[in-house]
């Protein structure tokens, strides 16, 4: 089944809000079986919905539209489709009823607009709404199935996953597709490809497809089976040759994440974690403390952002700062050790470095981080250099010392 999808929303164009909808609705659909071929954001204009509509592509056979039905003026979604759908408007008293039943549960007075949220086309098949007001609707013409649903995240998911989806299963036979995604950190797409080029080749050879997913500190490698979940076990296989090929690099799977990873490590070992930070400012620390039963294991942090901070809170030696600068290995290692003693855990992590844009020389460029771990067997360190975007060398550096915290604790 080819899908197109248009999002209806001048929140969506001018970036106010970020469409979610899109992407779980390309992510949810292709897992179903389906193909989405086109998705496109559109202003709340009669036009502009009507135009999109008339632009549809010839081999699309299901249209998924969200946004516009809301009880307020400007959502138009709902009028502009009965008129293209040559249909009128006639109150449902079922959906009148749930309307009803929604606001009498809340305790809360309807309005005539809300009243007016019950009048849908005559010629649609209605999508029931069990999370809010506004129904769906499932249109067809031409040959092609046109789904209306409302914007709101939680209501448009409840309504796709409850009706829609099993109605486009039954109709198109749709057979799942079947995803796993491995996980990767410290090594760029093209590196990452050129020392896996075996591997992927088995993967093709085995009749999968590919994918390289990249982002900051990042890259995801998606196999994708399209028979469904009865390649789960070659995939499988395939994505332990990777882990063996590429251990120090892969660390999950889908939607795992370092600071959950690290978290079942630490307390598999019964162990405790405190940072000191400079350059992450207590992004790490809010990284690692971010799983649920956090507290088990860590401890907390020494924000230790000036020179001053880090003599007075992390015990850090003027002379160590004078003589070899904040952004230094012997810093960076003494705020671990010192922080390991000060917070009294089995394990201490550090950064330091110059996230920019400005406070780079020649020998110490912005971009230039140090990041070290200090156990009870000893202090170890590495220096990072990267790039001159202060957010991106923020995210690289808590990242990567995550990353390093995992190597630390599978040793």
């Amino acid at each position: 089944m080819k899908v197109e999808i248009i999002s209806i929303g001048d929140e969506l164009l001018i970036g106010q809000t970020v469409n979610t909808n899109a992407s779980w609705l390309g992510e949810t659909l292709s897992k179903a079986g389906s193909e989405i071929i086109k998705t496109v954001a559109i202003s709340d204009k009669k036009e502009e919905i009507i135009s999109s509509l008339n632009h549809v592509y010839e081999e699309t056979e299901c249209v998924i539209i969200t946004g516009g039905l809301g009880p307020t003026k400007d959502d138009i979604t709902k009028y502009t489709l009965a008129e293209y759908f040559g249909s009128t408007l006639e109150n449902d008293p079922h959906t009148l009823s749930k309307i009803e039943a929604f606001f009498s549960q809340r305790k809360r007075p309807m309005l005539a607009s809300n009243y007016k949220q019950a009048e849908l086309p005559t010629d649609c098949t209605i999508l029931e709404n069990d999370y809010g007001t506004a129904a769906g609707m499932w249109f067809e013409k031409n040959n092609k199935i046109y789904i209306s649903l409302p914007g709101v995240p939680y209501e448009m998911q409840g309504i796709m996953t409850e009706q829609a989806i099993p109605k486009l299963k039954e109709r198109f036979k749709l057979k799942s597709m079947y995803y796993k995604t491995a996980l990767t950190q410290g090594i760029g797409e093209s590196f990452l490809a050129e020392k896996i080029a075996k591997w992927e080749n088995q993967v093709y050879k085995e009749g999968f497809s590919l994918a390289y997913l990249p982002s900051s500190g990042i890259v995801k490698l998606r196999i994708t089976s399209a028979h469904g979940s009865d390649d789960t076990e070659k995939i499988n296989d395939l994505f332990k040759a990777l882990e063996m090929q590429i251990p120090n690099h892969f660390f999950g799977y889908d939607r795992d994440t370092l600071p959950q990873i690290i978290g079942q490590q630490l307390i598999d070992k019964k162990l405790t974690i405190g940072t000191v930070e400079s350059c992450t400012a207590g992004m790490l620390a809010s990284q690692i403390s971010s799983i649920p039963g956090a507290s088990a294991y860590y401890e907390g942090a020494l924000l230790t952002y000036s020179y001053n901070i880090k003599s007075s809170l992390a015990n850090v030696p003027e002379s160590l700062i004078i003589e070899h600068g904040a952004v230094s290995e012997p810093v960076a290692k003494a705020m671990a050790e010192n922080g390991r003693k000060i917070l009294d855990v089995d394990i201490c992590i550090s950064t330091t470095g110059i996230a920019g844009p400005g406070g780079g020389t020649e020998t110490k460029p912005v971009g230039m981080v140090w990041i070290a771990i200090a156990t009870k067997s000893g202090t170890t360190s590495k220096m990072m250099q990267f790039s001159k975007h202060r957010e991106r060398n923020i995210k690289m550096t808590v990242l990567t010392a995550l990353n390093l915290l995992r190597l630390a604790l599978n040793n």
